[in-house]
């Protein structure tokens, strides 16, 4: 049975592709894994991926993800999936084809050949891309070449990235992510990737050894909002959500889920910026 709670990466047996009942979605989300070596070059302390270890995404087998994938849509689409794994009607349809998985997926230098893949598995299958195309990204790459390729490929299907901004600040980013990446430099990226497909920022807020963020690193984080929005940099809203999973990471008895409460006042203090907020406990 598929839960918002369960997002075992190989409950379907296969290398790339996995399902989500997404709380953030609605529906299922349907998961291209670029990273199953557990690899990724930030360590966020919230990560649920076990095993996980610095270091970028394997080559990837293209022909393999290409039959997974199409497979996997047909059964979604025309076969039993969602009776065989009890989803409930209410949450039987496909919100999003999701480039996720187990670490940062643009770290892949065959993110661009991945983009194109996933554009020619949903025309073939009849699936209208339009809104449904999500990249989770923690954006640390974008400064790159070719990731500024996928991002441009991917914005022309009509796909959209959640960029990660846990935090605003050096020290809350190396808190956190253990990101070995400045806020400015943070920034410079999400406002480039801004202009090359449609970005929503994607933050987690949690109680770090029982204390919330501080009023400073909350203040930082609308006034970074607040610059972009000065700038007219396209950004589309914010995806707010707390802890849902268990941590995998050391410092995972140290965190803890804040009130919901606590969140719709972020949200709130976002909304009045004239952003749309989506808030997820």
């Amino acid at each position: 049975m598929l839960t918002t709670t369960n997002h075992d990466r190989y409950r379907v047996g296969l290398t790339h592709v996995y399902p989500v009942l997404s709380r953030r979605s609605g529906g299922l989300s349907i998961g291209v894994n670029l990273n199953p070596n557990n690899a990724c070059n930030w360590r966020c302390i919230y990560c649920q991926v076990p095993n996980l270890q610095r270091g970028a995404a394997p080559e990837i087998d293209l022909a393999l993800l290409e039959r997974e994938l199409q497979g996997f849509l047909d059964d979604v689409l025309r076969g039993d999936f969602f009776a065989s794994f009890q989803v409930p009607e209410e949450l039987r349809t496909v919100r999003d084809i999701a480039i996720s998985g187990n670490g940062e997926p643009t770290s892949s230098e065959q993110f661009p050949e991945v983009v194109d893949l996933i554009g020619r598995v949903v025309a073939k299958a009849g699936l209208a891309a339009g809104g449904k195309l999500v990249l989770i990204s923690n954006g640390s790459l974008v400064h790159k070449a070719t990731v500024q390729e996928g991002l441009r490929r991917w914005g022309k299907l009509g796909g959209k990235m959640w960029f990660k901004v846990d935090s605003a600040t050096d020290a809350g980013l190396e808190r956190i992510n253990n990101a070995g990446i400045s806020a400015a430099k943070l920034r410079e990226n999400l406002e480039t990737a801004a202009g090359l497909c449609k970005v929503w920022l994607q933050t987690c807020m949690f109680s770090l050894d029982d204390e919330p963020p501080t009023f400073g690193e909350c203040q930082a984080y609308v006034k970074l909002l607040t610059d972009l929005l000065d700038k007219k940099v396209p950004i589309q809203g914010v995806q707010l959500y707390g802890l849902a999973r268990e941590s995998q990471q050391p410092e995972a008895p140290l965190l803890s889920a804040l009130p919901s409460e606590w969140l719709e006042r972020l949200a709130a203090d976002i909304r009045r910026l004239g952003l749309t907020v989506n808030v997820a406990e």
